[in-house]
């Protein structure tokens, strides 16, 4: 069994004998056990002094590490601080001190193992100077002596996680982490409908240290984070990477595809598009005071705020706030004109209803919608009653039966996160519509064996009404492909092109819907290379309806 001579031996040295020795590893951390497992260095660390570590910690299995000071530096002052970067954790600091009269027995030599073992109890004391359970940044202050042995126990029993660690006992050099000022609170001094504006007191390492020393605001609808370490945390467990520090992780180069970085008024900002929301962080330099734009009505934000020193990484959270956006006023109900075709912009965030009231002149009415973008919803009242509710699809016509006077309620909504678009119409003169006739269908076919390395064949479907109809190309790559179709306007027309993408505009209509059909063949195009090709059919009343867009790619080789 190791004497606990080997405890007055200078740190190297220690180390290095430990490392000879094989001795059953640590089960627990209470006191007593401590005692026995005091000098099992090589299944613990020792955690350097002035550095700060990050320890992995595996549910529910403790992990150790052990820390002395250097000869000579006896009631020197030491400072440990912990900071949870996800779950709570338990952490404690244990320390084994000796009595004078035994380091003098150590001093002079006395190797008598026996009377050391007997001696042990009365001339050692194990204790634990600090325990804390939780998931806040906490430091510990003390006076370490040469004559003691401190062991730190960390302790995850939730889950896997991680911590970081920063061990000094260098009180004359500055400090690693920014201070923060005596009052931590974050204030909210204004709220508006898409706005809060937050202060906070200057740390003095701003005041300081200005140009090595900023500011950082994060802005989730979650909850608060106690660290930045705890919100990085936080956004990759949504799915995603996010750089290893707010101060440091600004660089275009560094973000994500699920990141969007704005510059704006020397201020850096980074919105990450997370499952749960977006997680907003904005650095801005020293200011302590900002106003958060762009938010959400009536929608409860979390803030928090960081003081970050650039140098070094570190960083320390002030007391986080929440605030609740005001409510949006109730949209006004706006009023539709007889033949008259509005187009509406439906906010898919918001996910609410945008309301058109019309009073029928007639007893007959007929409601038309044309789908631009996105995907919409409607719902019709008449005098309060529901006589419609549907999703619109392309083109559609409702037509409704009723009384004088009677006063029809439209809503609309978006039914997807992003925004929608659709155009309506309203009008009692059936005999005089403004949107075209329509095919049977909107799609473009191209024909694989009529296509060549300089040219393409497609064909659309007509209708019984003389019309216009104009194609446009465009060449694109293999990687715009998804947004470009996805993003179509259904209801743009020509005007929306450039000059040089037009290939020919012509009539052509016929009576049997059967013959109803035509074909072009579009030459001078390049060898393997990927087009998009558009057809715009254009009614006597000058309302365009795009067909869908069609991507073709020409022969490599003919």
């Amino acid at each position: 069994k190791m004497s606990w001579l080997w405890f007055y031996l200078p740190l190297h040295l220690l180390m290095a004998a430990c490392l000879c020795h094989s001795i059953k590893a640590p089960t627990s951390s209470s006191q007593q056990s401590f005692k026995s497992d005091l000098f099992n260095f090589y299944h613990s660390l020792i955690l350097a002094d002035g550095k700060e570590t990050t320890i992995h910690l595996l549910k529910d299995i403790p992990k150790r590490y052990y820390f002395v000071l250097e000869e000579g530096r006896a009631l020197a002052p030491f400072t440990v601080t912990v900071t949870p970067c996800d779950v709570p954790i338990e952490w404690s600091i244990l320390a084994h001190k000796a009595s004078a009269s035994f380091l003098g027995k150590a001093a002079q030599g006395d190797h008598n193992t026996q009377e050391v073992s007997k001696s042990q109890k009365a001339t050692s004391t194990v204790s634990t100077i600090f325990n804390y359970k939780g998931n806040s940044v906490e430091t510990y202050m003390g006076m370490s002596s040469h004559s003691a042995l401190y062991m730190l126990e960390f302790l995850s029993t939730e889950r896997d996680t991680h911590i970081t660690v920063y061990l000094t006992t260098d009180t004359t050099s500055g400090h690693l982490y920014p201070e923060l000022p005596l009052d931590p609170r974050i204030d909210v001094i204004g709220i508006g409908h898409t706005t809060v504006t937050l202060t906070w007191k200057h740390s003095p390492s701003v005041l300081q240290h200005r140009e090595n020393i900023q500011y950082c605001l994060l802005v989730n609808e979650k909850h608060n984070y106690k660290s930045l370490c705890a919100a990085e945390t936080a956004i990759r467990s949504s799915g995603m990477k996010l750089p290893p520090t707010l101060a440091l992780s600004l660089s275009p180069y560094l973000l994500e595809p699920q990141q969007v970085m704005i510059l704006s008024n020397g201020e850096m900002s980074i919105i990450n598009k997370v499952s749960s929301g977006e997680v907003r962080q904005i650095c801005m330099g020293t200011k302590n005071t900002y106003t958060v734009p762009n938010l959400s009505p009536s929608t409860q934000y979390y803030f928090d705020v960081f003081v970050v020193n650039l140098l070094t990484n570190a960083s320390a959270a002030y007391t986080g706030t929440f605030a609740r956006t005001l409510e949006e006023p109730e949209p006004k109900v706006m009023e539709l004109k007889d033949g008259k075709v509005i187009q509406v912009v439906l906010d898919g965030k918001k996910q609410k209803f945008y309301s058109l009231q019309y009073q029928a002149r007639h007893k007959k009415v007929q409601f038309t919608f044309q789908l631009c973008r996105g995907q919409v919803r409607v719902h019709i009242t008449k005098n309060g009653k529901t006589v419609a509710s549907e999703n619109i699809l392309g083109l559609r016509y409702l037509s409704l039966k009723g009384k004088l006077l009677d006063t029809y309620l439209v809503q609309l909504r978006s039914t997807e996160e992003s925004n929608s678009s659709v155009k309506v119409q309203v009008s009692s003169h059936f005999n005089k519509p403004l949107f075209p006739l329509l095919p049977e269908s909107l799609k473009i076919k191209s024909f694989s064996k009529l296509r060549t390395c300089n040219s393409v064949t497609i064909a659309w479907l007509g209708t019984q009404e003389q019309s216009k109809y104009c194609v446009y190309k465009k060449r694109i790559e293999e990687d715009q492909v998804w947004m470009e179709l996805r993003g179509t306007d259904m209801c743009s027309g020509p005007e929306s092109r450039h000059k040089s993408e037009k290939v020919l505009c012509k009539y052509f209509y016929d009576i049997n819907l059967q013959r109803a059909v035509t074909t072009e063949t579009i030459k001078g195009l390049d060898a393997g290379t990927l087009y998009l090709f558009d057809v715009y059919l254009i009614g006597p009343s000058g309302i365009p309806v795009r067909y869908h867009s069609k991507v073709v790619k020409t022969r490599k080789k003919c």
